[in-house]
């Protein structure tokens, strides 16, 4: 019954009486509610750390049995075991870059190039605009090799490729998604429906933030548009508070952030001091935890007043570190969303989102990788290159990759008025990592001849999530919250360690 309520037979004048004894008047009655345990944990900081005791019996982290605890903040919390990363920076490039033009180079595939994709490779497999049937098309990039490991790059990674020996490149992911939106809201969140926590809010949760100024868990954008919209960083049915937020690059960071004309600080302060008393009192009425979020929303957005304009103000980079990473003062761009993401690190943001859209390529798939490497190349090499002079990259985590692959097959649609592009691919697809634990200068995984299949090292979705948590010093499968009667985690029943990726 909702509210906890129980019904037995106790006859009609029990029940009547029962009916108006729900859990939630039971807290709001007795001595110690949840509106004041929720509080208590909010406002006290060091104390709430307690109950997430690496190795507490009775942490709902650890064990994966014990009731969901009442929201306790972004105090940081103490680890299941010592970590590599303290930080990730996950740049994902929506819309699926194709990694036969960038990582995976095919032989074969050139010499085969026009001609039909034999049966036996594709089988049953399913596409959302061409016929399984479709002539193959090789890269239309060169690639040379780089670095001392050696590693494959296409002509159109030529920054990427001066820090190639940094990171891990991974060809064999691949994702139960052929989509964007679902596709894009499995690699965040676990699951291709709307409603699960993302990976970010599941590391505040588990972790908590380093930032008493900022949120815990920060998105940037560029491009135009995200198919999978905020699903990708929500914060599910974990408490709100760890929900991403999403800054601008340009002009307030945060909408409705900045005090109206006519309110000063102190005007301000004090509407904030009366807002609370009634908000601490509504709490303790109803026991709502969602409640101590909003005042601790609003209490962070006090301070962001004063440290979010001072984040994305550049003027004291230096110009060689505009230039490193191709920022234009003033001109929203990802490269500019790189430095963010940089300067977000050195304040202790614990996660950082940036979503670059624009790599869906179902047409003139070489006219669109030169304008998007053009716009990302840069700027993502200059952030490995930055963190790493600046003693960063030890312990911050960064990802590079997108939603999934692209067909080894031509798509030309003279209706839809597309030629020279390809289709979306799960079965297989490129991504990179760096830092935080992670071995560099090697390649993991690889594709058959025509790079349609995995067929040495695959690493699913789930695979990458769960060593994204252990870098971070989360066990995934320790890392749960009970919802509607169930444990649920980032990876949910599946996932599996990559070793052969750790340092």
């Amino acid at each position: 019954m909702p509210g906890g309520f129980h019904r037995d037979t106790g006859g009609p004048d029990l029940d009547s009486r029962r009916l108006s004894l729900t859990r939630r008047h039971f807290f709001r009655d007795c001595g110690i509610g949840v509106g004041k345990i929720a509080l208590a944990s909010l406002l006290t900081g060091s104390q709430a750390r307690s109950a997430w005791a690496a190795g507490d019996p009775d942490s709902d982290r650890d064990r994966g049995t014990a009731e969901t605890p009442v929201h306790e903040g972004l105090a940081p919390r103490p680890p299941h075991f010592a970590p590599k990363a303290r930080r990730v920076i996950f740049l994902f490039m929506a819309g699926a870059p194709s990694q036969l033009d960038l990582f995976d180079n095919k032989p074969t595939l050139r010499r085969y190039d026009g001609r039909p994709v034999p049966a036996e490779v594709v089988k049953d497999q399913r596409y959302a605009f061409i016929r399984p049937d479709a002539s193959l098309m090789s890269a239309r990039y060169a690639f040379a090799r780089h670095g001392q490991c050696g590693a494959e790059l296409s002509e159109m990674l030529p920054h990427l490729a001066r820090v190639v020996d940094d990171i891990a490149i991974v060809k064999s992911v691949h994702t139960d998604q052929f989509n964007h939106a679902p596709a894009q809201i499995f690699l965040n969140t676990g699951s291709p429906l709307p409603g699960r926590p993302s990976m970010g809010a599941w590391v505040c949760y588990g972790l908590g933030s380093e930032s008493s100024d900022l949120p815990g868990f920060v998105v940037l954008s560029s491009g135009t548009g995200i198919s999978g919209g905020a699903a990708n960083w929500s914060s599910g049915f974990l408490p709100t508070s760890y929900q991403g937020v999403p800054f601008r690059s340009k002009g307030d960071p945060i909408l409705d952030v900045a005090s109206p004309a006519g309110v000063d600080r102190r005007l301000q302060r004090d509407s904030l001091d009366l807002i609370g008393d009634l908000n601490r009192r509504h709490l303790g009425a109803v026991g709502d935890p969602e409640i101590a979020t909003r005042i601790g929303s609003y209490e962070m957005a006090f301070r962001m007043q004063q440290s979010a304009p001072e984040l994305i103000d550049l003027s004291g980079e230096s110009p060689a570190t505009l230039a490193l990473y191709g920022v234009e003062p003033g001109k929203p761009s990802f490269a500019a969303n790189c430095l963010l993401a940089r300067r977000l690190v050195e304040r202790g943001v614990r996660f950082i989102n940036l979503y670059h859209e624009g790599w869906d390529h179902h047409s003139d798939v070489a006219g669109g990788l030169k304008a998007q490497c053009g716009q990302t190349d840069r700027a993502a090499a200059a952030l490995v290159m930055d963190l790493k002079q600046r003693g960063l990259l030890e312990d911050t985590l960064v990802v590079w990759g997108g939603e999934f692959g692209r067909t080894p097959m031509v798509e030309s649609n003279a209706a839809l008025g597309r030629s020279m592009g390809r289709d979306h691919h799960p079965q297989a697809f490129t991504m990179w990592m760096a830092g935080g634990g992670i071995r560099p200068g090697i390649t993991l995984g690889r594709t058959d001849d025509l790079g349609f299949h995995v067929v040495e090292d695959a690493v699913h979705v789930h695979d990458l999530q769960a060593t994204i948590l252990h870098l971070l010093g989360l066990d995934h499968t320790r890392l749960t919250y009970k919802y509607q009667g169930r444990l649920f985690r980032l990876t949910d029943v599946h996932g599996n360690l990559v070793p052969r990726l750790l340092a």
